[in-house]
């Protein structure tokens, strides 16, 4: 197949260059190497064009950018943009970044078949049955390590050693106001899909987003450091967070210190990915203002992921949602982890040893603070957990209100180091005991319900546990039912 990099990118130009306007992709397949999008040029694709990006790795070269939430070289991204204005890819075609060729694959994620194929191609398989593209890309993170090591930083030059390794993320639009994606589906990226960073003025329409389950980092879109973003009637079907919210790791990320803020996220439908909607981990510029509304999430691994660990800094705060659906939820159907990457106490130890493996540090600008989340109307039908609220014994999470959420779970709800936690007309059909509360005070449990058979409702555990406050119906059956251990005398109450 002939490349049609140039003629693509030469059209972009020449469109920008002439006042703006419309790039037509005409039905068929167009194979392409890194396209470079230009202010005031909608990319539209016709119905049964497909951009296919080649899989050949010397056709992107290494670019500064930034991925993972820190500064560094990555091979260039299939579709980029810096310091642009008004932008647009629309269309009703497929843009396919050729992934396949980039991600490294675990053995234990493929069928038999599949994993003999996959080797028969090509590459090579490390010691821990992972099949890469190539040596280069193997060892690729040790040399970055030993080169970082030896020299105290690296350099271009040190990157280029291990170009196989560097899989860029498929859009990536930088700086960039007045951003338009609608009707086209995103596929296949060689690491996320979807990437806009410090931007403004977003809108995602009607886009659906694809990568094999098992991809890595096959993210489908990751907002980061951006504000005023729209994203609404889409689909994700990927092999990490499905839409995700960042605004870059540690001390970078501090110092960059730009939000992401004011989005909204509706009427968005989610299949396979690690989280149905995702905050973190890399939040240390901070979250805030963001509503999510009428979402279904459906065999998604955890439906709503908040996640942070300590070094990150950060606050993530007023925070909005409601009128989740969700089904089929493998593991949490709701968490808060500030363990995220670590080890956290765990609830189904005994509480002498949960006590032992909980340390407090100082609070400092690394200290992450997630506060001020309120969650309406909130349906799973099937998960692991309902509810996992796990804060820091530092910084407890402060403000958590659920209204008018029902679910049936294994587990119910776990409330580890938080700090004011609402749970108000709230049905959780799980084992006992449904609720578990540990080191944490100013709960309130208002018009609870739950299967009333069960002997043990709610477990109380940690001497920092208080204010257990049981309101409305079935309060007075909740207290009898509660069990209490190493906790202060008259910690619950029926008001």
């Amino acid at each position: 197949m002939t490349k049609n990099t140039d003629a693509i990118n030469k059209a972009i130009a020449a469109c920008s260059e002439n006042g703006g306007g419309k790039v037509i992709v005409p039905a068929g397949i167009w194979l392409t190497g890194p396209i470079e999008m230009k202010s005031n040029v909608n990319l539209f694709l016709e119905k049964g064009a497909m951009i296919q990006f080649t899989k050949n790795f010397d056709d992107y070269p290494l670019v500064l950018t930034t991925y993972e939430g820190t500064e560094q070289y990555r091979c260039q991204s299939p579709i980029s943009g810096w310091n642009l204005e008004n932008i647009a890819i629309t269309g009703y075609g497929v843009i396919d970044g050729g992934g396949d060729a980039w991600r490294y694959v675990k053995k234990s994620k493929l069928t038999e078949s599949q994993w003999k194929k996959l080797v028969s191609s090509g590459g090579v398989v490390d010691k821990k049955n992972q099949w890469w593209p190539s040596e280069q890309a193997m060892n690729g993170q040790r040399i970055l390590d030993s080169l970082l090591e030896a020299n105290g930083e690296l350099t271009k030059e040190d990157y280029r050693k291990v170009r196989d390794y560097l899989r860029p993320v498929m859009v990536n639009l930088v700086k960039c106001k007045n951003i338009l994606l609608e009707g086209v589906t995103f596929q296949n990226s060689p690491a996320w899909n979807i990437h806009p960073l410090m931007s403004e003025n977003i809108i995602l329409k009607n886009v659906t987003v694809r990568n094999p389950w098992y991809s890595q980092n096959g993210d489908g879109i990751d907002v980061e450091s951006c504000k005023n973003v729209v994203i609404y009637d889409c689909k994700f079907d990927v092999g990490d967070d499905a839409i995700c919210m960042k605004s870059g790791k540690n001390e970078f990320g501090r110092k960059r210190g730009i939000p992401t803020e004011n989005v909204i996220i509706a009427d968005c439908i989610v299949y396979h990915g690690h989280g149905g909607f995702t905050i973190g981990s890399e939040m240390s510029g901070g979250v805030r203002n963001i509503k999510v509304t009428n979402c279904n999430f459906i065999g998604t691994d955890i439906g709503l992921r908040f996640k942070s660990t300590r070094g990150r800094g950060g606050v993530v705060e007023n925070i909005y949602i409601d009128n989740i659906y969700m089904k089929d939820i493998p593991t949490e159907a709701l968490s808060f982890n500030m363990y995220y990457g670590g080890q956290a106490p765990t609830e189904d130890i005994p509480l002498a040893e949960k006590l032992k493996n909980r340390k407090v540090l100082n609070v400092d600008e690394t200290t992450p603070q997630f506060r001020n989340i309120f969650l309406n109307d909130i349906y799973c039908i099937g998960a692991e957990d309902a509810v996992i609220i796990q804060g820091l014994p530092e910084m407890k999470i402060k403000n958590i209100v659920l209204n008018n959420v029902v679910m049936t779970s294994k587990r119910g709800v776990s409330i580890f180091d938080a700090d004011g936690v609402e749970l108000k007309n709230t049905k959780i059909i799980s084992r006992e005991p449904v609720i578990r509360i540990f080191q944490s005070k100013n709960i309130s449990i208002e018009n609870f319900d739950t299967d009333l058979s069960l002997d043990q409702i709610i477990k109380l555990e940690g001497n920092e546990t208080g204010n257990i406050i049981l309101k409305g119906k079935n309060a007075e059956l909740f207290m009898k039912k509660s069990k209490c251990e190493g906790v202060s005398e008259n910690v619950i109450n029926v008001e």
